[in-house]
C-alpha cells in the first residue's frame, strides 16, 4: 500500500505503477503532491528490483495541471517570486526525475493532459494514450507561458512551429493525432487501456535492464551533442555493456534457441 497521501505507488514484478491520486480535482497538482511525487520517484529510481515505471492518473484524468484552487499555489500564482521558486526548486526536481532516471518511464496518460501535467508526461521516454484522452497547452489562455520545460520538451518532440501551435492556439491534441506527430507510441481502447498498458511495461521490463538505461543515456547525449562526440558516448557505453555479466551469456541463449534470464549487471 502506497504511504503517500496524492500519489499511489503499486509493485508488479518488475514494472512499478506510479499514480497521480486526487481524482476528485482530475488530479491538479497542489503542493503536496509535487512533494510527494518526487520523493516516490526518487525511491523507485533507486530500486534495483524496478526496471520500468507506468505514470498515470487515478479516475478519468492523467492531470489538470497546477491546481489553481488550492489554497497555497492559488496564492502563489500571484506573487512571481514564490511561482518562480516552486517551478525550479519543486516542479523542476519531479520533471528531471522521469527525464534523466536510469530506468524507462512510460506515460500512460488515460484521459485529460494539461498545463504542468503535461510535461511530466513529455518528460517520460514513451506516451501510451487512451482513445479518448487529449493533451493541452492552456496557458496562453490565462496569460501565462508553458512551463515545467514545455517549450523544450514538446520543440523536442514536434518541431519550434508546431509546438508553437500547440501552445499559442491551446489546441486539444487527442490521441490519434499526437500518435501521427510522434507525441505517443501507442493508442489504446479506454475499456481496457490500464491492462494494455500494463502488458505494454512488462514486455518492456523484459529486456535487457542495462540496454534500456543505457540506450536511454546515450539518446539524453545525443540530443546536445555533436555526431562525433556521440558516436564516442555510444562506444564507452558499449564497452560497458558487452563487459557486463548479461551480455555474453545472453548471445549464448540467443544461438541456443534458450530464455536468458536478466541480471542487469
Amino acid at each position: 500500500m502506497s504511504k503517500f497521501e496524492t500519489i499511489n505507488v503499486t509493485h508488479h514484478g518488475a514494472v512499478a505503477r506510479v499514480a497521480f491520486n486526487r481524482p476528485d480535482s482530475l488530479n491538479a497538482m497542489n503542493g503536496q503532491m509535487r512533494r510527494e511525487f518526487y520523493a516516490a520517484a526518487r525511491e523507485i529510481n533507486m530500486n534495483d528490483a524496478i526496471r520500468v515505471v507506468i505514470l498515470t492518473g487515478e479516475g478519468r484524468a492523467f492531470g489538470a495541471g497546477a491546481d489553481l484552487a488550492d489554497d497555497t499555489a492559488g496564492a502563489d500564482l500571484m506573487i512571481g517570486a514564490q511561482t518562480r521558486d516552486d517551478l525550479i526548486h519543486e516542479f523542476k526536481p519531479g520533471v528531471l526525475s522521469i527525464a534523466e532516471a536510469p530506468k524507462v518511464w512510460i506515460a500512460a496518460v488515460n484521459g485529460p493532459c494539461a498545463g504542468i501535467s503535461y510535461s511530466y508526461a513529455m518528460a517520460c521516454d514513451l506516451v501510451v494514450m487512451a482513445e479518448d484522452a487529449y493533451l493541452y497547452q492552456p496557458f496562453s489562455a490565462i496569460g501565462l507561458i508553458p512551463d515545467g520545460g514545455s517549450t523544450w520538451l514538446l520543440q523536442k518532440l514536434v518541431g519550434s512551429r508546431r509546438a508553437f501551435e500547440l501552445m499559442a492556439l491551446g489546441e486539444k491534441l487527442g490521441a490519434q493525432k499526437a500518435l501521427d506527430w510522434g507525441m505517443a507510441n501507442r493508442v489504446f481502447d479506454k475499456a481496457d487501456f490500464a491492462v494494455e498498458a500494463m502488458e505494454f511495461a512488462e514486455n518492456l521490463a523484459g529486456r535487457s535492464p542495462l540496454a534500456l538505461r543505457y540506450t536511454k543515456e546515450a539518446l539524453r547525449f545525443a540530443a546536445t551533442s555533436s555526431l562525433g562526440d556521440t558516436i564516442t558516448k555510444e562506444a564507452d557505453l558499449q564497452e560497458f555493456c558487452i563487459s557486463s555479466e548479461d551480455c555474453p551469456n545472453a548471445i549464448a541463449a540467443f544461438f541456443n534457441k534458450e530464455a536468458y534470464t536478466w541480471k542487469g549487471r
